[in-house]
Formats: structure tokens, C-alpha cells, sequence
């Protein structure tokens, strides 16, 4: 009966009125004959006991039948039939077979306190019915023994397949909550996946696309602008464009190949940095208080630490030139092994806090768009013509860089100076 009673779901429906599957109906008619069986096999000692008339013999199994038929409905009330068999069991040996039966099904379908009450109680009356019915084979203590065997067998072997059901039903649990985990770990990576990309996007393009919406800015305010200057302007245009979709396709790149990373910035390339920004016709100064320690200890400085700190600073110039164009750009970095490292970017603010794109200042050689007019035909004036749009996210991606390092970034107005000031701790290891 271990490996034909029906486990899980399928036992709970015949229990609530629900339809009983092919397996069930198998496992069910698979009882009765069983418990017929056993019942007939171990019935020689009453079949031969001359003290049993054969209208008592067929009274007994006759009941013995009805007990098997009774198992069919087992499944929805074990407790119930078990506690009904166990009266017509002390005067009648063919119900014996439905009764163990009964125990078993209690013991798989019910907790175990009520299984050892029930299995108490069958043992109770197996005492009673040797002292009613003494077996002439066997003595009482014999009897005795013998039915508290037969019970325990019953009870362990249902025992033992309601663990076996509930360690299968552990292991499914444990197999869907794995699945459910692992997807959302799939959906998490991917997330962080999309968020690294952005930002990635945004700290490369953003930086690229601004200079060339300077020296394209500075195209449409001067009509009268020389050859030569627009000759500068578009090749500047050109570099920056296609610079910028050199950044793009490696962005794109790590979409198709994740597993290979692209070269990334680091502190060495803040000079470049800052020297790109001043072709663009931004007034940047660095200074490098790290110049004190040898240049191995500062190549020493890990990748994400170096990484984080140029894309602090590229977010800070991007910033200046979009909201506080023509104003001069302060790069300072410090620190060192075990003092960590400082990066900070200042510019002052203009007075009034409107950004004023026409106060660029160009360099050698660029168009320059102060008192320009707007050639004929151009599109509308005013402030918003030459805004630089933002969405507004940099400096909330720069903080969550600066977490993920173990630093700190503060941004915002100095009350006394006025100035915008944009400053990052990192942790630097000694």
C-alpha cells in the first residue's frame, strides 16, 4: 500500500468531496481486496473452531464484508471508520483486515497524536476480544501480542508514508522556491544590468554630447562667422560626434558581451579629461594634490576607486557647462593610502541662477557666440535656444556610485562664496 496509496493533492480531494482520480479508484479497490484477503488467509483458526456455529461464521463474514466495503470511505473519514471498525473487531476475526486497513489510512492522513489515540484505543479492544474469543492456538498474553504487532505494523508502515509524502512535498516546495529565487536573481542582475548601462550612458554621452552642443550652438549664433572658423567648429562637431558614437557602440557592446569589459577610465585620464573640456571653450583648472605620492602608489589606487573619481569629475564638468557656462571650473583632488581620496569640483553660480548659454567662452580658434545675432530664418530666441537639456539624474547615479565604493558625495550652494561645489570621499586602502 506504500507505493499504490496516492500522495499529495490527489488525497486532499476525496477527502473534501472532490472527485477521486484513476489512481485513487486503483488505490482504493487495491484496499478492500487487500483487507479481504488478509482477512480470509488468517480465518483458519476460525473456520475450524467447532465452538462457531455456521450461522455465526457467516454473521462474521458477512460483517467482515461490509467492513470492506466501508473502506471506501476512508479517504474522508479515516478517524471515524477506524473508531466504527473497531467495535465489530472484538466479535468478528474477518475485520480485521479493514481495520488495519483503517489504522493505516489514519496514520498517513492524520497527525500523529491522533494516530497513537486511535492506535491505543485498537490495541485496547484487541485485548478485549482475546479475552472475549481466546484463541485455541494461542494463549492471551500470545493474542495479546500478536494484535499489538499487527496494529503497529499497520500504524508505523502509514507513518513512515506520511513522512515519505511530506520530505516529496519538502523537496517540491524547495525546488519551487529555488525556481521563483533564481528568477528573481535573473530579473535582479538584468535590472542592475539596465541600471549599469544607464549609467554608463549617461556619464559617457552626457559629456560628449554637451561639448558638442556647445560648438554647434556657436554655429547657429554666428552668421558672420570666417571659413576658417567654421572649418574649426564642424571638424570639432565631427571629432565629438564621432567620438561619441565610438561610446555608444561600447556601450552597446557590453548589451551583446557582457562577459568582456571595455576599457574604463581611471585617475590617470583626468588630465585628457579636463583637457577636452577646454578645447570645448571651458575655463578648467586642475589641481592634483596627489602629485606628493610616487606614481606607482597612485596606479596602485583600485579601478572602481580611479573609475569612480573621473566619472565624478566628468558628471561636475558636464554640470558646469550646462548650467553655468563661461564660469571657471575647479578640479581639486587629495588624499592618499589609508586617508582615502577627495575629489571636488567647484564653479561659482551665476548671480541671478538662470543658465545663460550665450556667456560661453570659445578657444582658439572657435566661433565665438557672444553678441552674435541669430541668423535669419533660425529658431526661436531666447534662454531655452540654447539650454543643454538634463534629465536630472546625474548627481543621484553619482551618489549611488560613491555608495557602492564605501564613499560619501555631498553637492549643492556655498552659502559665502556662492559657488556650486560637488565634492566625493573615497576609500583609498593603506
Amino acid at each position: 500500500m506504500a507505493g499504490t496509496e496516492s500522495t499529495g493533492p490527489r488525497d486532499a480531494a476525496p477527502d473534501e468531496g472532490g472527485r477521486r482520480t484513476a489512481r485513487d479508484w486503483f488505490t482504493d479497490i487495491l484496499c478492500v481486496l487487500a483487507a479481504a484477503l488478509f482477512s480470509l488467509v488468517t480465518s483458519d483458526s476460525v473456520v475450524d473452531n467447532p465452538e462457531i456455529s455456521d450461522t455465526e461464521l457467516f454473521s462474521q463474514v458477512l460483517i467482515g464484508g461490509v467492513a470492506c466495503l466501508a473502506l471506501w470511505v476512508r479517504r474522508r473519514w479515516p478517524v471515524g471508520l477506524a473508531v466504527v471498525l473497531l467495535i465489530p473487531s472484538a466479535g468478528s476475526h474477518y475485520v480485521a483486515g479493514p481495520l488495519l486497513v483503517a489504522l493505516f489510512t489514519v496514520a498517513v492522513h492524520r497527525p500523529v497524536r491522533t494516530t497513537a489515540a486511535v492506535g491505543a484505543l485498537a490495541m485496547a479492544m484487541g485485548a478485549v476480544d482475546a479475552a472475549l474469543h481466546p484463541d485455541p492456538e494461542l494463549s492471551y498474553t500470545g493474542s495479546v501480542l500478536v494484535g499489538a504487532v499487527l496494529f503497529n505494523a499497520a500504524i508505523g508502515w502509514g507513518l513512515f508514508v506520511r513522512s515519505r509524502r511530506q520530505l516529496l512535498e519538502s523537496l517540491r516546495e524547495r525546488a519551487r522556491r529555488a525556481e521563483t529565487e533564481a528568477a528573481l536573481r535573473a530579473e535582479q542582475a538584468q535590472r542592475l544590468t539596465r541600471e549599469r548601462i544607464a549609467r554608463e550612458m549617461h556619464d559617457v554621452l552626457a559629456h560628449r554630447l554637451s561639448l558638442l552642443s556647445v560648438h554647434a550652438g556657436a554655429l547657429e549664433y554666428r552668421s558672420d562667422a570666417s571659413p576658417e572658423e567654421v572649418a574649426h567648429a564642424a571638424g570639432v562637431i565631427r571629432t565629438s560626434a564621432h567620438q561619441a558614437l565610438q561610446d555608444l557602440r561600447e556601450v552597446i557592446g557590453v548589451l551583446r558581451a557582457p562577459t568582456v569589459d571595455r576599457p574604463q577610465p581611471t585617475l590617470r585620464d583626468l588630465p585628457r579629461l579636463v583637457e577636452e573640456s577646454r578645447q570645448a571653450g571651458m575655463r578648467v583648472t586642475l589641481s592634483d594634490g596627489l602629485d606628493r605620492w610616487d606614481a606607482a602608489v597612485v596606479d596602485a589606487l583600485p579601478d572602481g576607486t580611479g573609475r569612480t573619481a573621473y566619472r565624478i569629475v566628468q558628471e561636475g564638468l558636464t554640470n558646469a557647462r550646462k548650467h553655468a557656462p563661461g564660469a571657471e571650473v575647479t578640479v581639486l583632488t587629495a588624499g592618499g593610502p589609508g586617508e582615502g581620496l577627495s575629489v571636488e569640483v567647484r564653479n561659482p553660480v551665476p548671480d541671478d541662477g538662470a543658465i545663460r548659454p550665450e556667456g560661453a567662452i570659445r578657444p582658439e580658434g572657435a566661433i565665438r557666440p557672444e553678441g552674435a545675432t541669430r541668423p535669419e530664418g533660425a529658431g526661436p530666441a531666447g534662454p531655452e535656444a540654447g539650454t543643454i537639456p538634463g534629465a536630472g539624474a546625474g548627481l543621484t547615479g553619482l551618489r549611488e556610485r560613491a555608495a557602492l565604493a564605501g564613499g560619501r558625495l555631498e553637492s549643492g550652494r556655498i552659502t559665502r562664496s556662492g559657488d556650486f561645489r560637488l565634492a566625493a570621499w573615497l576609500p583609498w586602502p593603506a
